[in-house]
């Protein structure tokens, strides 16, 4: 299997740049992305059609089976019993991370409506969570009528130990922050 442009493009232009800029004598000190989780909450008054409909969707993104989430303890005000489906998730490493990568950067975020570009708040210790609301955006996914639409976490989590670090990281592979310049 060819390595993944993204995977590629990082190891030749974003290692350097980052040692260039931070100072680094070794590449092992660069950040680096170290997994991908997607992850659909549903509900508990869906159906079962839909949450294999969504973990139907789920693997034609991600290529990899997700596991169905369930509910760990009885809640009455919510209608959930322990054990009910609420929900699929799925964690990608290595080439189908990147891969994934690749796909949301460059074709499903700038393919959504009026795309402004997305928040440059992180967590604090280098991760970025993004949730997008109709899981469609992306070209995996054919639209049938009648067919729900599904929200999406996105959680890109890297080694980077603070959020100017990440920050750096995830710009240099080239997630589209509001305000960024487009310069590549």
């Amino acid at each position: 299997m060819p390595t993944p442009v993204l995977k590629t493009h990082y190891l030749e232009k974003v290692v350097p740049a980052i040692m260039k800029s931070r100072g680094y004598k070794n590449k092992h000190q660069v950040a680096v992305v170290q997994k991908v989780v997607l992850n659909s909450g549903l509900g508990a008054l869906l159906d079962k059609s839909a949450i294999d409909e969504t973990a139907k969707d789920i693997t034609a993104l991600s290529g990899q089976k997700p596991i169905i989430t369930k509910a760990r303890k009885s809640v009455s005000n919510f209608k959930v019993r322990e054990g009910m489906p609420l929900g699929v998730k799925v964690t990608l490493r290595g080439s189908n991370m990147y891969e994934f990568l690749y796909r949301l950067i460059g074709i499903a975020l700038p393919d959504i409506r009026d795309f402004r570009g997305v928040s440059r708040k992180l967590d604090g210790h280098g991760n970025f969570t993004l949730g997008i609301t109709d899981h469609t955006i992306f070209p995996e996914i054919r639209v049938d009528s009648g067919k729900r639409t599904v929200g999406l976490d996105i959680s890109i989590i890297t080694s980077a130990t603070n959020d100017d670090e990440g920050l750096e990281l995830l710009s240099l592979i080239g997630m589209p922050y509001r305000g960024r310049s487009t310069e590549s």
